[in-house]
């Protein structure tokens, strides 16, 4: 598959610093957001060692990789279970470094990463940053958030629109970084050429609803560099309480790792 991606991050209009960091590799097929949490600027500190770790390691192992082999263990693709190894191993030097430096203590990120290859992608997640899939102008969740506020609208106990206006919004139950161990969830999914993918953390999602979001891309199907740069001016139109970023993807057709090209964009702009 031939896909594009774009990345795009904001400090918001509330906060000093930004603690968001994104990562794209559209040569190898793979994106991973963070949007990192902990005090003395260490959020940012983990969710750039998220997104550097994960980075080098699917890099380093993808390449030679077949694509979607099925791995017997688990019968999820090796692409899959790569993902999941990303996202653990992040976890570990996180919580370790936080460990060992008194500075670091308690920093946290949460973690999306998303890999594509042939007609497949694997997306592998903690906390609640999340991804989207916009097909023929329906948009869906691919992932779901790990935070308190997601379970009480699982079970029913509160809509979509009061679940932003809530005051424990940003409790996450899931984080990189804040324990020894951390299960990553992972999904599988069929892509079809045309697909939009969005990777976002939440200072999008806790202040625009899902209908303001699917109307900003399907207007823009044609510009990724105008949906990001809307999305991101929509959140901070809302008052852009929180650090802002988004990566979009979109399909071509079935996609072929090449060898020896590696491109990726690290970005964070205060």
């Amino acid at each position: 598959m031939s896909i594009e991606m774009y990345a795009a991050t904001d400090v918001g209009m509330k906060r000093d610093h930004n603690e968001d960091f994104v990562g794209i590799t559209p040569s190898h097929g793979f994106a991973v957001l963070a949007d990192g949490m902990g005090g003395h600027n260490a959020g940012e500190v983990a969710s750039e060692m998220s997104v550097d770790i994960s980075t080098g390691f699917l890099k380093e192992n993808l390449t030679d990789l077949p694509i979607a082999e099925i791995d017997p263990e688990t019968g999820f693709t090796r692409e899959s279970v790569l993902a999941k190894q990303a996202a653990m191993m992040a976890n570990d030097v996180i919580f370790n470094t936080a460990k060992q430096k008194p500075e670091c203590a308690g920093m946290g990120t949460t973690l999306v990463i998303a890999i594509f290859y042939g007609d497949r992608l694997t997306t592998a997640h903690v906390g609640d940053s999340r991804m989207y899939r916009l097909r023929n102008e329906t948009l869906t969740h691919v992932t779901e958030d790990h935070s308190l506020i997601q379970e009480q609208v699982r079970r029913g106990l509160l809509t979509a629109e009061e679940a932003r206006n809530s005051n424990i919004k940003n409790l996450v139950t899931r984080a990189l970084g804040i324990e020894e161990g951390v299960e990553p969830d992972v999904v599988e999914d069929i892509v079809q050429a045309g697909d939009m993918y969005l990777l976002c953390s939440d200072g999008l999602t806790d202040v625009l609803p899902d209908e303001a979001v699917r109307l900003t891309m399907v207007e823009h199907m044609n510009d990724m560099k105008k949906m990001a740069d809307e999305l991101i001016q929509m959140a901070n139109d809302a008052g852009g309480p929180d650090n802002i970023s988004v990566i979009l993807v979109h399909t071509k057709k079935n996609f072929q790792r090449k060898k020896g090209i590696f491109s990726r964009l690290f970005s964070r702009n205060d």
